[in-house]
């Protein structure tokens, strides 16, 4: 069984439409891009910290096509040669939702299997995509299953013709990316409540997916609390929804 990744692509934004291209060929249909900028002084080599203007491209692949697409990229576009780009990939642990998977997938011949488990891991980054303008939504959906707060960038989507195809409904192009770290423990039932309350039958159209957390620091604090749900229902908790996997 072929594992999921989140392939984020980081070049300048004149060289973005090529790397955009490569993907397409290679079957990666739908990224989401945001805009940035390096921070350091010109004349160095590395593409984290010159002071042209960047683009950061997310998209979701398989392993057989990032070797593939990994083979292309330094084949055609060199981007081995320093200042051309980096790409790298990233362990996905679990997507919401049957149909948001095909979305992100289609064409990568992916089969759908149990959710992947980085033993050890006591926090996931969920990274929920919305349509523009509907964060608060989507971080009242959160707040409430116990996340404490988010990061929100603003990204266009690319290949988002196609989600009346997977999902039955159509996406506009301008995007929001709300970035969670919550405990592992707490995960599933964040996703859920995000799908059911932000999630595509809503205004904000939300589709949400999770990234393993090897460790963190300036958590201290949350990790002293009780759980949120405990706190919140003296103990009682609802029968759990149907847990989202890949």
């Amino acid at each position: 069984m072929s594992e999921l990744y989140l392939l984020t692509t980081i070049t300048d934004r004149k060289r973005l439409p090529r790397f955009v291209s490569i993907y397409q060929l290679q079957g990666i249909f739908t990224s989401f891009i945001a805009l940035g900028h390096g921070t350091a002084t010109s004349g160095t080599d590395s593409i984290f910290l010159d002071r042209s203007e960047k683009a950061v491209c997310f998209s979701v692949v398989t392993e057989t096509i990032w070797g593939k697409a990994k083979r292309v990229l330094r084949s055609t576009l060199q981007i081995d040669v320093p200042g051309v780009g980096v790409a790298f990939v990233i362990a996905m642990s679990s997507i919401g939702g049957r149909r948001e998977l095909a979305f992100f997938t289609e064409g990568q011949s992916f089969i759908r299997g149990e959710e992947s488990v980085m033993r050890g891991t006591e926090r996931e980054l969920l990274v929920i995509i919305s349509e523009q303008g509907y964060n608060e939504l989507v971080m009242d959906a959160a707040r409430a299953a116990g996340a404490h707060g988010g990061t929100v960038i603003h990204a266009r989507g690319t290949g988002m013709e196609r989600a009346e195809k997977f999902l039955g409904i159509s996406l506009a192009s301008e995007k929001d990316m709300t970035f969670i770290v919550s405990r592992t423990s707490e995960k599933d039932r964040i996703m859920q409540s995000v799908m059911l309350k932000a999630g595509l039958t809503t205004p904000a159209k939300s589709i949400v997916f999770s990234l393993p957390v090897a460790d963190t620091a300036g958590l201290r604090l949350l990790d002293e609390e009780e759980p949120h749900a405990e706190a919140a229902s003296g103990g009682e908790t609802e029968a759990p929804a149907e847990k989202p996997k890949m």
